[in-house]
């Protein structure tokens, strides 16, 4: 790679939606998103255009609210920033990863548990076909999940670790240091690298993380935006 060449996970999203995710992408223009009921991430240029955010604004709907995360540019007039907040991201640069014996595989059958823990955790987004965005794997006692870890954007060569979670009846006992590391052994077998995002201001789990054998590879911010009610003619 040369000097200044943009990487991958500067833009995960547009390398997950233009590689191993492509199945997922829906498409305007240079505009990509995946499907609503699978993840709210969506990809834009680098450096997007006029025409960019007319075909975002078109694919989203008047009024909608879309994610922007890592932008850093200026909003076109009518664009409203409704959620800002500073993020990390992180990289494997020395995990001791291992598969784990009570860990189980999530599947569809799951996906209402799954949201039941979402909802109390609160980890992120987590929608009812995010399941299909890779590997999830679970933790059960007494028959019921009570933490869970697994696969989301999918750059080439990597993948991220997120929904980390863990009911609060069982915090304290690592469960969620044991899924992390059961779920980047995974992306490990397939020779690809783990990396995870998290806010900055969550300094206990950075510090876990980087206790693990992450490391920072750079801020970012976590942005969302409104599409104005009412968009400019377009100019034929």
């Amino acid at each position: 790679m040369t000097a200044g060449a943009p990487h991958v996970l500067d833009n995960p999203a547009l390398a997950s939606l233009t590689g191993p995710h492509a199945h997922f992408a829906e498409k305007r223009g240079r505009v990509l998103r995946y499907p609503v009921d699978v993840s709210p991430w969506l990809a834009m240029p680098d450096a997007p255009d006029a025409g960019d955010w007319a075909d975002l604004a078109a694919l989203a709907g008047p009024g909608a609210e879309v994610p922007l995360t890592a932008y850093a540019g200026q909003l076109p007039d009518g664009w409203e920033i409704t959620f800002h907040v500073e993020g990390v991201q992180l990289v494997d640069d020395g995990l001791t990863t291992a598969p784990d014996p009570e860990a189980v595989r999530l599947g569809p059958a799951d996906v209402p548990e799954i949201l039941d823990l979402i909802e109390r955790t609160r980890p992120g987004p987590f929608l009812p076909r995010t399941i299909e965005m890779g590997t999830y794997l679970g933790i059960r006692r007494d028959g019921a999940l009570v933490a869970m870890a697994g696969e989301r954007l999918h750059p080439p060569g990597w993948t991220e670790i997120s929904a980390v979670c863990t009911d609060a009846a069982v915090r304290g006992q690592g469960l969620a240091t044991r899924l992390v590391l059961a779920v980047a052994h995974g992306i490990r077998e397939r020779g690809e690298t783990p990396f995870l995002h998290t806010g900055a201001k969550n300094t206990g789990a950075i510090r876990l993380y980087e206790s693990l054998g992450f490391r920072l590879r750079r801020t970012t911010a976590f942005l969302a935006a409104r599409v104005p009610e009412r968009l400019p003619e377009a100019v034929s």
